[in-house]
């Protein structure tokens, strides 16, 4: 049998996402909407103290309560790779709103009731949750996330310091920020005899089956997880969270099926968030802009249940030449909730202070701050010499800065104003690397040409569903319409988290493998595809396990232009574009959407978003979303993205790299730039919000 080798291509093309009309209509299922006969409810109760030991629990009646389990009457499980998992195991209380009891109910009202009228017994005990650069808890992790090495060092940076002609020494901060998807983390749970079935919003099933079977002492195969949609995560469900390990619990002690979605304000707390960081980046150069030494230290907490060192310096790393480089990370481990991955985790925030920092030293220098980028350009990685698979960082700038209109920019700030408006632009890089995880898919064809995708991946919205139909539709030369993919589910072929920018290139890889095994099949036959149908799978890991990741990044140039007003100090984003190089696009509408995305989100990190710290009592005070500041529609004036024509075979056989998080990686410190170039203000400690710009002397 021959298929289509001439059919039009279906990647490269903007096809709309295949799962749309489910989601427009209210009909695409959630993790709290299958139906599930005999559900009842589920609602935690959280700790109101920050440090301390639980002694006691009044339990509350009624008629609909079920029960209410604590650490005294829970059932024990099995140990776990994250003690957060281990819930109701331990009197301890670690942070502010650790789950401390769960009542089961009749109905999601009685079940919210009953919690709130549970009485805590506790020994409370004096706690520490403030970060500061000298905290004498300081000390220096083995890694950063997720396996770096956490201090490099190459020449004398102090020496080379000493001696450039120009210098920059400045602390930049970013504060805790809160992932907040649209849907909550949520899941629905029920035994089947010994089996358990875990109805989870999450972004990988495979994981989180594996992760839930070790906890509850089951095989893997024993647990099947559902997450055929899922309403956002940026990476606070890249692993399994407490609310899957106290349904599936409270499923087994009240033998009903369990439902479980945290509370907004539980998301502060239960499932992870960016630390805050204190970084100190010291640059040297010489007259002409010629960098010798680049210095970046970081100071970054974590929790006293589990380390989590965020990978903050690292992408100094890979960015700019110089001889002389140090970067170092220090944790303090303080009564807070553990930190986690959120979208670009390390990268994001780094990047805010290395791109304010070399634009502070270009106008030291009186130079272009995207000449001064330009004339620091590696030629290989800066600090072991690997050759780049592709980089075309100085093409994205050039580029970039003709399309945005760069070359009438003032060098001085503060020299535009229209009306009362002070407008200035600024400049920043984006990078990102280009991973991928091992993954499995089976392809199937019916006689008909109908075929059948099936890959344990999941959609957190990127579009990844619809770049896998065609992929699919593609390699073996049939309709789009004709093919179908089966994602979202733990007893499907095995596949990798939704993270990383890695889903696609890590599951296309898997399926046009697939594709490809069973067009030779096809290839060896002279009748029709028999009756059955034909299917072929095919495993990345070997491929995956040989594979160098050294060299491999996406990169790009974030472009802003901001309106300050000049009485007022209101912050406006007129424009905001970024172009990028992130290999071969396979689709340009999501591709488009995930930049975008990813530059809103970046917006929201230099303007808006702020998880604010009550010292006193250890909560987050603004932890819903009235109070937790994101951009809304009236915030993006004009926002774009635009994209080089590159193919990178070393990354993957489609040539494809992630393209998920470098929206946000350098967006927040091109519009923190373009703010100085608009009213001559550094503002080093993210959000930039009016107070900090209209107390400063230079406003």
């Amino acid at each position: 049998m021959t298929l289509s080798p001439t059919r039009p291509s279906a990647i490269g093309t903007p096809v709309a996402r295949v799962e749309g009309p489910l989601k427009v209509t209210g009909t695409a299922r959630y993790a709290v909407e299958y139906p599930v006969e005999n559900v009842v409810y589920a609602w935690v109760v959280r700790s109101p103290v920050a440090r301390g030991t639980l002694t006691n629990v009044e339990t509350p009646e009624g008629a609909d309560v079920l029960t209410t389990l604590w650490h005294a009457n829970a059932p024990k499980l099995g140990e776990a790779d994250d003690p957060e998992l281990r819930v109701l195991q331990s009197p301890t209380i670690s942070y502010r709103g650790q789950v401390v009891a769960l009542v089961v109910a009749k109905t999601l009202e009685a079940a919210r009731g009953a919690a709130l009228s549970v009485e805590l017994s506790i020994e409370e005990q004096e706690h520490d949750v403030l970060l500061t650069p000298d905290h004498p808890g300081l000390y220096t992790p083995e890694k950063v996330n997720p396996a770096f090495p956490s201090d490099t060092s190459a020449g004398d940076v102090e020496a080379a310091l000493a001696d450039a002609a120009a210098t920059v020494d400045v602390t930049y901060e970013t504060p805790a920020l809160h992932n907040n998807p649209m849907e909550p983390h949520a899941t629905t749970a029920l035994w089947v005899g010994d089996d358990l079935v875990l109805y989870d919003s999450n972004q990988g099933p495979s994981a989180i089956g594996s992760q839930v079977a070790k906890i509850f002492e089951l095989d893997a195969s024993q647990v099947h997880v559902v997450a055929e949609h899922v309403g956002g995560g940026f990476g606070s469900k890249g692993s399994a969270r407490p609310n899957a390990i106290l349904a599936a619990m409270a499923a087994r002690v009240v033998g009903y099926p369990v439902r479980l979605a945290l509370p907004r304000q539980a998301l502060f707390t239960m499932v992870g968030h960016r630390t805050p960081t204190i970084q100190r980046v010291r640059l040297g150069a010489s007259s002409d802009g010629v960098l010798t030494a680049i210095a970046h230290d970081v100071v970054e907490h974590t929790s006293q249940l589990f380390e989590f060192a965020e990978q903050t310096a690292v992408v100094t790393r890979h960015m700019y030449a110089a001889p002389h480089r140090q970067t170092s990370h220090k944790l303090a481990r303080l009564d807070v909730p553990t930190p986690r991955w959120m979208r670009a985790p390390g990268e994001a925030p780094g990047m805010v202070a290395l791109e304010c920092a070399i634009d502070e030293l270009a106008a030291s220098l009186g130079m272009d701050p995207i000449e001064l980028r330009v004339r620091n350009e590696p030629t290989v990685e800066p600090e072991d010499g690997t050759p780049f698979s592709s980089r075309h960082y100085v093409e994205c700038l050039r580029v970039g800065a003709s399309r945005f209109g760069w070359e009438t920019r003032p060098l001085q700030p503060r020299q535009r104003r229209e009306g009362r408006w002070w407008v200035g632009t600024g400049v920043a890089g984006a990078t990102y690397p280009s991973m991928v995880m091992p993954s499995t898919a089976t392809v199937r064809i019916d006689p008909t040409r109908k075929v059948e995708v099936t890959v344990a991946a999941v959609d957190i919205g990127t579009g990844s569903r619809t770049v896998l139909h065609q992929i699919a539709a593609d390699s073996l030369g049939v309709p789009l319409e004709n093919v179908t993919v089966r994602i979202g589910d733990s007893s499907l072929p095995k596949a990798s988290i939704a993270g990383g920018s890695s889903g696609s290139a890590s599951w296309g890889w898997a399926v046009d493998g697939a594709c490809r095994a069973l067009r030779e099949q096809l290839a060896t036959m002279t009748g029709p595809v028999p009756a059955e149908g034909l299917s072929a799978s095919f495993d990345t890991t070997p491929d995956v396990k040989t594979r160098e990741n050294a060299g491999k990044h996406a990169f790009g140039a974030h472009f802003a232009e901001v309106r300050v007003d000049a009485d007022t100090g209101e912050v406006r984003v007129s424009r905001l574009f970024g172009q990028y190089a992130v290999g071969r696009v396979l689709n340009p509408s999501t591709a488009r959407s995930q930049f975008i995305g990813g530059m809103t989100m970046g917006m929201g990190m230099a303007l808006h978003e702020e998880s604010v710290l009550d010292v006193a009592t250890g909560d987050w005070v603004n932890h819903d979303l009235a109070e937790y500041h994101v951009p809304a529609h009236a915030d993006v004036e004009e926002i774009d993205a635009a994209w080089l024509d590159e193919e990178d075979l070393s990354v993957n056989p489609l040539g494809a790299k992630g393209i998920g998080e470098i929206g946000i990686v350098g967006s927040p410190a091109a519009i923190v730039n373009a703010i100085w170039h608009a009213t001559g203000v550094r503002v080093r400690d993210l959000p930039v919000r009016l107070d900090k710009l209209l107390t400063a002397p230079a406003f």
